[in-house]
C-alpha cells in the first residue's frame, strides 16, 4: 500500500536538507563568532585585525551563497543571526574608518540584516561614546551622538514590527544613553 520509491525519495530529500542545515549552521556560527571578535577589535582600535576578520567573514558568506544560494541559508535562524551580526560589524567598521554607511557589496544581505545591524550599531556607538568620554575626547562624543541621531532619523521612517520593532526600540534606548552622555560631557566643559 505504500510506494517505497516515494518514501526513499522523501528520505533522500530530508537527509539532503538536514546535511545542508548542518553545514550552514556550522559556518554561520563561525561568522557570528568572528563578527563579534571584529566588533571587539574595533573597540580596541585594532582596525587591521577587524578588517582581516571581516574579509574572512565575507569569504565564508560568499561561499555559502555560491553553494546554497541566498534563500536556503535564510531558512536557518543561525544564518540570519550571523548575517545581522556581520552587518553590524561591517557598518561599525565603516563608521570607525570614517566611511559612509552604505550598502555592503561583498555579500548579499536582506533588509532585515541591514535594519537589525543598524539598530545594533547604535549600541556599539554607546560603548564608543563612553570610551571617548572616559578619555576626555569630548568632540568625539558629540560626533558619535550625531552619527547615532542620523541613523535613528532614518530608522524612524520604517514601520517595524515583530523582531525588528524590538531592535528599533532598543536602538531608541541606546540613543537616549548617548544623548545623556553628550549632555553630561557638555555640563562638565
Amino acid at each position: 500500500m505504500i510506494n517505497k520509491k516515494f518514501i526513499r525519495e522523501l528520505k533522500k530529500e530530508f537527509d539532503d536538507h538536514a546535511s545542508q542545515a548542518r553545514q550552514i549552521i556550522s559556518l554561520a556560527n563561525a561568522v557570528l563568532h568572528d563578527a563579534k571578535k571584529a566588533i571587539f577589535s574595533l573597540h580596541r582600535d585594532d582596525l587591521d585585525r577587524a578588517a582581516k576578520m571581516l574579509v574572512e567573514i565575507e569569504w565564508i558568506l560568499s561561499d555559502l551563497e555560491k553553494k546554497f544560494g541566498l534563500e536556503r541559508p535564510l531558512e536557518e535562524g543561525s544564518y540570519r543571526a550571523a548575517a545581522e551580526e556581520y552587518a553590524e560589524a561591517k557598518l561599525f567598521f565603516l563608521v570607525m574608518t570614517g566611511e559612509k554607511i552604505d550598502k555592503i557589496n561583498k555579500v548579499g544581505l536582506t533588509y532585515e540584516s541591514y535594519l537589525g545591524g543598524l539598530s545594533d550599531l547604535i549600541g556599539e556607538l554607546v560603548r564608543w561614546a563612553i570610551k571617548m568620554a572616559t578619555l576626555g575626547k569630548y568632540k568625539e562624543v558629540k560626533k558619535i551622538h550625531q552619527i547615532a541621531d542620523d541613523i535613528m532619523a532614518e530608522l524612524v521612517e520604517f514601520d517595524m514590527r515583530g523582531y525588528l520593532r524590538t531592535k528599533y526600540d532598543q536602538a531608541k534606548g541606546h540613543l537616549r544613553k548617548i544623548e545623556q552622555i553628550n549632555y553630561e560631557v557638555n555640563l562638565r566643559k
